[in-house]
């Protein structure tokens, strides 16, 4: 284990389990995976033996969630104007669903914001999503009018689909978009306001989240720098399912 992983330290010590807060989802198409190619397009073999080619809504690698032959489900979309009528929402990988839709993680993270069943989160009676954050960058909320707290909080949600053991990772493929939001957040915290960097694990088989320090190695550090300025890691994990997909805990994060 190099130093810089023996020095890291989790931003939490244990996984808390959370007040309930859902998505509802239909994806009640199912298949298995042929094949992800072209970053957005996957084919898929229904059960029927029909092969057709789906919206694959992740712009990363995929990397560990991208098996030809493993179980898939898509949504449908009665949208005429869509070249895709399906999207691909979830891989069957082991005994669970893996979210593969990096949008739902958002859809979790403003539900939960919401509903206050964040504990660090909670209070606020204002929530801006896509919020201009400075020149050519937004992030995806700024709450504002807490009672306790007048500092405009700001909130980048990343998804996370990749594991190692129990342990998920972000990010599965070199981001330097994901690097310039922890530069952007920990600016806020420059600017006197509050910052928080909130990884949506869309698998319930992790209990703790870091980065992929063999991935992206400078997003890795940026982490370690955005933490030590005052951005707040957070991650919290959701159980995956065709109807719906649930947020259910905390997880401690390891910088």
């Amino acid at each position: 284990m190099v130093g810089s992983q023996m020095a890291a330290q989790p931003h939490r010590r244990s996984a808390r389990e959370l007040k309930t807060a859902s998505v509802p989802l239909k994806a009640d198409l199912c298949g298995r995976l042929i094949r992800r190619y072209k970053r957005f397009l996957a084919d898929v073999e229904l059960t029927s033996g029909k092969i057709i080619t789906v919206h694959c809504p992740n712009p990363g690698s995929m990397r560990g969630t991208n098996r030809p032959g493993s179980l898939v489900r898509c949504s449908t979309s009665d949208n005429p104007k869509r070249k895709l009528k399906h999207t691909l929402e979830m891989i069957r990988v082991g005994r669970i669903w893996v979210g593969l839709h990096t949008l739902r993680a958002n859809q979790i993270a403003a539900r939960a914001l919401a509903l206050g069943v964040i504990p660090s989160l909670e209070g606020y009676s204002h929530i801006e999503p896509e919020v201009v954050a400075g020149a050519g960058s937004r992030l995806d909320f700024r709450l504002t009018d807490h009672p306790k707290d007048p500092r405009p909080t700001w909130v980048e949600v990343k998804s996370v689909t990749m594991s190692q053991g129990t342990t998920g990772l972000f990010p599965d493929s070199v981001s330097k978009r994901a690097k310039r939001h922890l530069e952007t957040l920990a600016q806020k915290v420059s600017d006197g306001d509050r910052a928080i960097l909130l990884y949506v694990v869309q698998r319930a088989d992790c209990v703790t989240v870091k980065a992929a320090h063999e991935i992206d190695p400078a997003y890795a550090e940026a982490l370690k720098n955005a933490a030590s300025l005052g951005v707040e890691i957070q991650a919290v994990s959701a159980r995956v399912r065709s109807t719906e997909i649930r947020l259910e805990k905390t997880l401690p994060v390891v910088v």
